[in-house]
C-alpha cells in the first residue's frame, strides 16, 4: 500500500537515492528513519534499502565501507557521513535466537519489510513511490500501538532480543502493545538468556532513558526481567511496611524512575539503589520492615549486576558511589561543617548528583514528612552551593599546605605525615578559615609536639 505521506529525506540520503535509481535499481530510506519523520522527530541515522547487489553499490560510489557485506550490508560515505545502504534480503534460518545463518538476496522489497521486528519499522519511502506500508504500520502509528509484522512468536524466535525492542519502544513512544505480540513475549521471554549481555546492556539503556521508564513493569509482568535482571523481580515482591514507604521495593524504584531526569548514569542509579533491600529485609515485632545497610548491599549488587551486564568502568564507579551514598546524611539537620565533611566523604564529583537521587527517592515514598524531608534537601544543596561559591576546601587537593611543606619543614614521609594532613583537614572542613599556609603549618608544629 503506498500512501500521501511526504518525508523530507536529506540531501545526501536524496543524493544515494537517486545515484542507485538512475542506474536501474530500486531504493528507499526503510526502518527507523521512516517511523521518527512520520512522527516528527529527527532520526538518529538514515538507512537505505536497494534491489541492487552490494558489489553494484560499491561500482556507484566513490567511497564505501564493507560494513557487512554477508548481510548485503555497505556504507556509503558522503564527507565523512555515513549511510548504510542493504540489499533487499531474505533471512534464512535463525539457529542462535539472533542472526540468521544465511541470508539471500531478493528483489523484491515486500519480502525484505516482512521480515522486520515491527510494523512501525517495516515501512519504506522515496519521493516516486511515496510512503510503502504493507503491514499496517501507519495505522499502528496513529493508534499507538507495538505489533509484530507477521507472526509474533516467529518474529521473536527469529531474534530474541526482539522481545526487549518491543517493551523498549512502548517505554519510548508510550504506545501499548498488542495483545497476541504481549503473549508471544511472555512465553518467550526465557529465550533473551541466548542474547549476549552488551546487546540487552544497550536495549534497557535506552527504555530506562526513555520517557516511561516505569514500564520496565511491563518487562517484569511478562517474564521479561527474569532473563536478565532477577534481582529486580524479587524487589517486585518484596513489600515495605513503613510509615515512610507506600509501595513495595520494586514500585518505589519504578516510581523514584519517573522523578528524575533522563540521565543515563542518574537513571541507572535509581533502578539500583534498593536493589538491596531484600536481602536485608527484617520485621520487627509490631510488623514493620526494616532495611537496615541496604545501600551498602545494594552498591555491592549493582557493581556484580552492571559488570553482568558489561557496563564499563567509568559507569560502573559513577553509580556504585550514587547508589552508595543515597541515605547518606537523611535526616540530619545540615549545617556547613556537616556539608562540607559529607563533601569530602563522597567526593565533588558525585556530591551534586546526589541531591537528584534523594529528591527522587523522596517523592517515590508514601507522603508521610515528605515536606520536612524536601526542605532539609534543600538546606543541604544551598549549603552546598555556598561552600562551591566560596571555594572552601573540602579536600586534601585543596588544603593550603601538602606533603612537600611539611618535609621541607622536617616532617619525614611516611604514615605519621599522612595522619597529620589528614587531621589538619579536618579541622579545616570545621572551619575553612584555618585554611591559611601560617596557620596550618603552626598546628602541624604542636601536632608534632
Amino acid at each position: 500500500m503506498n500512501q500521501k505521506v511526504r518525508i523530507e529525506v536529506p540531501q545526501k540520503g536524496q543524493y544515494i537515492i537517486d545515484r542507485i535509481r538512475e542506474a536501474g535499481f530500486e531504493a528507499y530510506v526503510v526502518g527507523g528513519c521512516v517511523r521518527d519523520r512520520i512522527l516528527g522527530r529527527e532520526p538518529e541515522d538514515w538507512d537505505i534499502t536497494t534491489s541492487a547487489k552490494p558489489e553494484q553499490i560499491k561500482t556507484l560510489f566513490h567511497r564505501t565501507i564493507d560494513t557487512g557485506l554477508q548481510h548485503g550490508t555497505v556504507t556509503v560515505m558522503l564527507d565523512k557521513e555515513g549511510f548504510e545502504v542493504t540489499t533487499y534480503r531474505l533471512d534464512g534460518e535463525y539457529e542462535d535466537g539472533r542472526h540468521p545463518k544465511a541470508v539471500t538476496f531478493t528483489s523484491d522489497l515486500e519480502e525484505d519489510l516482512k521480515r522486520r521486528d515491527l510494523t512501525i519499522n517495516a515501512m519504506a519511502y522515496n519521493d516516486r513511490e511515496g510512503l510503502v506500508d504493507l503491514f499496517g504500520g501507519m495505522e499502528d502509528l496513529e493508534a499507538g500501538v507495538i505489533r509484530c509484522v507477521g507472526d509474533p512468536e516467529e518474529r521473536f524466535q527469529e531474534d530474541a532480543l526482539r522481545i526487549l525492542r518491543a517493551v523498549r519502544f512502548s517505554a519510548q513512544l508510550g504506545y501499548f502493545i498488542e495483545a497476541k505480540t504481549l503473549a508471544a513475549i511472555r512465553k518467550l521471554s526465557p529465550s533473551l538468556e541466548r542474547i549476549s549481555r552488551e546487546r540487552i546492556q544497550m536495549e534497557l539503556v535506552k527504555l530506562l532513558v526513555s520517557p516511561h521508564p516505569e514500564y520496565l513493569r511491563t518487562a517484569y509482568d511478562n517474564g521479561v526481567t527474569q532473563a536478565f535482571l532477577p534481582e529486580f523481580d524479587q524487589c517486585m515482591v518484596t513489600e515495605q511496611n513503613h510509615p515512610h514507604h507506600c509501595y513495595s521495593v520494586g514500585e518505589h524504584i519504578l516510581h523514584s524512575l519517573n522523578a528524575i531526569e533522563a540521565d543515563r548514569v542518574l537513571r541507572l542509579a535509581m533502578l539500583f539503589h534498593d536493589m538491596g533491600k531484600p536481602a536485608v529485609l527484617t520485621v520487627d515485632g509490631n510488623g514493620i520492615t526494616h532495611f537496615h545497610g541496604h545501600a551498602a548491599v545494594s552498591a555491592d549488587m549493582a557493581k556484580t549486576i552492571l559488570q553482568r551486564l558489561k557496563f564499563d568502568n567509568d559507569t560502573i564507579h559513577k553509580v556504585c558511589r550514587l547508589v552508595l551514598y543515597h541515605d547518606y546524611g537523611n535526616g540530619i539537620p545540615a549545617d556547613k561543617a556537616i556539608v562540607r565533611r559529607a563533601l569530602n566523604k563522597i567526593g565533588p564529583d558525585a556530591f551534586p548528583g546526589l541531591f537528584a537521587v534523594k529528591h527522587a527517592d523522596i517523592l517515590a515514598q508514601s507522603g508521610y514528612m515528605r515536606q520536612e524531608k524536601l526542605r532539609n534537601l534543600e538546606s543541604w544543596h544551598r549549603l552546598y552551593q555556598e561552600i562551591v561559591a566560596d571555594q572552601e576546601c573540602v579536600s586534601l587537593k585543596s588544603l593550603a599546605v601538602d606533603g612537600s611543606d611539611l618535609i621541607a619543614a622536617g616532617w619525614k614521609p611516611g604514615k605519621v605525615l599522612g595522619e597529620t594532613l589528614q587531621k589538619l583537614l579536618e579541622l579545616v572542613l570545621e572551619d575553612p578559615e584555618r585554611n591559611s599556609r601560617e596557620w596550618l603549618m603552626a598546628e602541624a608544629e604542636r601536632l608534632k609536639r
